[in-house]
């Protein structure tokens, strides 16, 4: 059978390329594909249980059985659609390539039932650890990406005593001073919105397949992402090649 492989962040690095065609034995699980990769770079054998795995667009685990024709992602931890319309819902997340809207979007949310609206504005610094950054460009599994974020905001809106949040992220090639990603969320409340905006963007970070390349003075990286909750790693309760 034959899967299509999707490859981001630093594997593109690795492997030099972003996607690929590839045979698999038929009943073949997400682990085998992963030991394909495995055995292509054996210096990285560490590297690849900090992966997610996903299978047309959702998270899967090593022993999920491919079919033929699947869609499978490999995605380091992250850094961290299409575009839509502003409109007024419970919630709204996008994916863009422009500037962010913050005051459009900031405005358009606020209420007159609401007593707090909580910003989260994630801003490229001009440095990181001591080296000096040129500018980051932000790469993401989009269709994934956009899902993720839809099922973070619900997950917001269902947890926490708030009226809409928004969560946009910018892709592609962000200067010094431009903001990457906005979470606004709006409440009666001002420790509901707190407690929803610190949840969103650090559950945004570990789990949506954003990540960015930082491109400093001397040299250019993918930087380190947060680890994914152990649930989703290619790790997860499996003991088997920790010693590699």
């Amino acid at each position: 059978m034959r899967v299509r492989v999707l490859l981001f962040g630093v594997l593109k690095d690795i492997f030099q390329r972003g996607e690929e065609p590839l045979e698999l034995a038929p009943g073949a699980t997400v682990s085998d594909l992963l030991d394909h990769y495995r055995h292509l770079a054996p210096e990285k054998g560490k590297f690849f249980y900090s992966l997610a795995l996903a299978v047309n667009q959702q998270y899967a685990a090593p022993t999920h059985i491919l079919e033929d024709g699947d869609e499978v992602a490999l995605l380091p931890p992250v850094s961290g659609g299409t575009e839509a319309t502003l409109s007024r819902s419970s919630y709204q997340c996008e994916i863009v390539r422009h500037r962010i809207p913050t005051e459009k979007l900031l405005d358009r949310i606020k209420q007159g039932e609401d007593g707090a609206v909580v910003v989260f504005e994630g801003i490229v610094r001009n440095h990181t650890r001591s080296r000096q950054t040129l500018f980051l460009d932000y790469e993401a599994y989009e269709p994934m990406a956009l899902n993720q974020m839809n099922a973070l905001a619900e997950k917001v809106l269902a947890t926490y005593k708030v009226r809409e949040i928004a969560m946009v992220h910018r892709l592609g090639r962000l200067e010094i001073g431009e903001s990457s990603v906005l979470i606004v969320v709006a409440s009666a409340h001002r420790t509901a919105a707190f407690d929803a905006c610190r949840f969103a963007i650090d559950t945004l970070k570990r789990t949506v397949p954003i990540w960015k390349k930082e491109h400093f003075m001397d040299g250019v990286v993918w930087a380190d992402g947060e680890p994914f909750p152990e649930e989703l790693r290619v790790d997860q309760g499996s003991a088997s090649g920790a010693g590699e």
